[in-house]
């Protein structure tokens, strides 16, 4: 999977962290940064993170091979 977050919509509730942590973080700036390639085990948390962000921000494709 391929995650893309559009960080122009993004304003940092920080929802994706608490769903998968592994895969969403803060930097130091408190700006988002995550995994655009996490293993197929964070399928599920991903899926969360996105469902739970309240602006919509991120986007989920399948890999393309």
């Amino acid at each position: 999977m391929k995650i893309v977050v559009d960080m122009n919509l993004c304003e940092s509730h920080g929802q994706c962290v608490f769903a998968a942590p592994g895969v969403f973080s803060f930097d130091d700036d408190d700006t988002l940064v995550y995994e655009p390639n996490p293993d197929d085990a964070a399928r599920e948390a991903v899926t969360k993170a996105a469902a739970v962000c309240p602006v919509r921000a991120i986007t989920i494709t399948p890999d393309a091979s």
